[in-house]
């Protein structure tokens, strides 16, 4: 569960000393909060503990969190000079961290648990840069996509091979699959998703050669399902807004899902989260390639006892 190590004690510990990018960028600190929710909660996989913002800051576009919530990005991509100045070069050689903190979870997990990376997608990346901040909504990239298609076109080169370098970075280091996040893929009509986002999502799983398989997650697209389905990707995450069973049926057989309880669950009482839990894996019964998670990130409220009782829930189930 990608987030899970936020809810927990040990992590809270950890950031009274260090601050969100401070433990992101020191591969130690990374690896650490990585292994956390494995050791408490013994799950399936561990997700590296990063962020999809490392990418922007290694080309030359710098982000920091709030004090009162939020990010904040150093400058706004909004001119052709500001997508000049972004070198997706640089990626290799200023996330060597991201590599150093995969290889020191994996080899604690010595095999006994998978070990995944991630990064954002193009799109999704394209929208923090170009508003320079977490915003309530997201405009500026559709603007750009709208009115100046070549610009739009120079950014989202740039942006798919810096996530191609980092993926590729990742499996380097020993990731047994990845995953992208378009999570602001909703936000595009379903005629704009192949153009604004799927094709480069498309390029970039090609990129990665089959080499391990790929998780795709664009949440709230919805009406996009014909599209993700042809992207290229191996399994396709399913946010909580939709029945897994009517996404499952619409799925070539070849495709698998994940999901999808509502993370907002996490923090009522492990009675309801075990109700919904058996519910999905009573409506999953049977069908193929499901493998069952959140809908979204563990929120940083989430109760310990909500999720020992989800993950209980999974493994009694028969």
């Amino acid at each position: 569960m990608r987030q899970a190590g936020r809810a927990l004690p040990e992590y809270r510990a950890l950031k009274e000393k260090y601050s969100f990018v401070d433990m992101v960028r020191t591969p130690e600190l990374a690896a650490e909060v990585t292994l956390q929710p494995i050791r408490r909660f013994d799950f399936d996989a561990a997700v590296l503990f990063s962020d999809i913002l490392v990418i922007p800051e290694a080309m030359g576009q710098a982000y920091r969190f709030r004090d009162g919530g939020g990010i904040e990005m150093e400058f706004a991509v909004r001119t052709a000079e500001d997508v000049r100045r972004l070198d997706e070069g640089l990626v290799r050689k200023k996330l060597h961290y991201v590599a150093e903190a995969l290889r020191l979870a994996k080899a604690s997990l010595a095999g006994r648990t998978a070990m995944l990376g991630f990064a954002g997608s193009p799109w999704t990346l394209a929208n923090y840069m170009t508003e320079g901040a977490s915003v309530s909504e997201f405009t500026q990239a559709k603007a750009l996509f709208r009115e100046e298609p070549q610009l739009f076109e120079a950014l989202m080169k740039k942006l798919t091979q810096a996530v191609i370098d980092l993926l590729k970075l990742q499996i380097e280091a020993g990731a047994d699959a990845v995953q992208i996040f378009d999570s602001l893929g909703g936000t595009l009509a379903a005629d704009d998703f192949e153009a604004a986002s799927g094709r480069w999502i498309r390029e970039i799983i090609s990129s990665l050669g089959h080499k391990v398989p790929v998780i795709l997650f664009a949440k709230g697209a919805a009406a996009s399902w014909n599209s993700l389905a042809g992207l290229g990707a191996k399994v396709l995450s399913v946010d909580w807004m939709q029945s897994l069973a009517e996404v499952r049926a619409k799925l070539p057989a070849n495709v698998g899902v994940q999901g999808n309880l509502d993370p907002a669950l996490l923090e009522t009482t492990p009675e309801k989260v075990s109700v919904e839990t058996m519910r999905i894996l009573r409506e999953m019964k049977g069908q193929p390639g499901h493998i069952f998670n959140l809908g979204h990130g563990v929120p940083p409220e989430a109760k310990l006892e909500c999720i020992e009782a989800l993950v209980s829930a999974v493994r009694n189930f028969s």
